[in-house]
């Protein structure tokens, strides 16, 4: 049975976070409409013009086993400005304030949690209105899918955020040390949990540039794409980029008397590789030399069938 939720996002002009939020994976439908206003029924004239204390809400209903409340915060906070009272973009007025509007409890604490997160990203208060839907009235028709019928009309936002991929880390779980050594191979463990270091030239990826995608063998988590991987010469699989920043943390390493920058997988806590500032300068300059035995490779035709199918554009964009 389908997991289908709902959450209300008011981000300012409704136009722009309907279309926006619409784009993203696992989302069924979005609605634009007034939320938790003093009238019933409010005409578009009444919310701007009589004070009836709306805000342009986006109704976004989800299938929660695709996408998490989670990831679709992250997706809203990128076209906010969560520090701006009662403003976003060039709408002013208290019907664009920022807003989530929840119909369960469960999901204020995940809410919560995210602004907290978000909170470490900026000096200023966040001010975005957390509170129970109390009332959602349908907006006019013609606002309705209003970029797709005017593909010119006016829009706050950069649609193309909602293409930039967020990795949902909920997904995964760190194994125990006992599971670890019962999954993995011997050369696996004492790479992702020793920190060794495999011989270069003589392990499984090094010179391999078949399409799909590489995880993290402990977990699961994807780590990087084939299009962002490039041939250095150095005898290890070396990427431009991850395939979404949150997905590694980075620690300062100084064993053998060397200064580096060691890359560890967010979820599994284990080691990957290193990260250097000598990759080709067309694709930003950095080079991630990552170890065979923290990886498993996915092919793109199998990528759908094992729940990464969200990231095939991340994988074909380059064709």
């Amino acid at each position: 049975m389908t997991n289908i939720q709902e959450i209300y996002l008011a981000g300012g002009c409704f136009w722009g976070v309907e279309a926006y939020m619409e784009k993203i994976e696992g989302v069924i439908d979005t609605v634009s409409g007034y939320a938790n206003g003093k009238t019933e029924n409010p005409t578009y004239e009444d919310v701007v013009y009589r004070g009836t204390g709306h805000a342009e809400t986006v109704r976004v209903t989800y299938n929660a086993d695709k996408v998490s409340l989670e990831t679709l915060l992250k997706y809203y906070f990128r076209i906010i400005d969560p520090t701006s009272l009662n403003k976003q973009g060039n709408d002013k007025g208290t019907q664009y304030r920022t807003g989530i509007f929840y119909t369960k409890e469960e999901d204020k604490k995940v809410i919560e949690k995210e602004i907290e997160q978000l909170q470490k990203n900026y000096s200023g208060k966040i001010v975005v209105e957390v509170v129970p839907l109390i009332r959602f009235d349908l907006a006019e028709e013609y606002h309705q899918d209003y970029l797709k019928k005017n593909p010119n009309g006016y829009c706050h936002i950069d649609l193309s955020k909602a293409e930039e991929i967020i990795v949902d880390g909920g997904k995964y779980s760190k194994l125990t040390d006992d599971e670890l050594r019962s999954k993995l191979t011997d050369k696996q463990y004492r790479v992702t949990q020793l920190g060794d270091t495999e011989r270069a030239f003589h392990n499984e990826y090094w010179d391999f540039f078949k399409p799909g995608i590489y995880i993290d063998i402990t977990t699961g988590e994807p780590l990087f794409s084939s299009k962002d991987k490039f041939d250095s010469q150095c005898g290890w699989p070396s990427f431009a980029k991850t395939i979404a920043p949150e997905v590694v943390v980075y620690n300062r390493d100084k064993s053998f008397n060397m200064e580096r920058v060691e890359v560890v997988s967010r979820v599994g806590k284990a080691h990957l590789g290193h990260v250097f500032d000598d990759g080709p300068k067309d694709l930003g300059g950095l080079r991630y030399c990552i170890n065979s035995a923290a990886i498993e490779f996915i092919p793109l035709d199998e990528m759908k069938g094992r729940g990464y199918g969200y990231l095939i554009p991340a994988v074909e964009s380059n064709k």
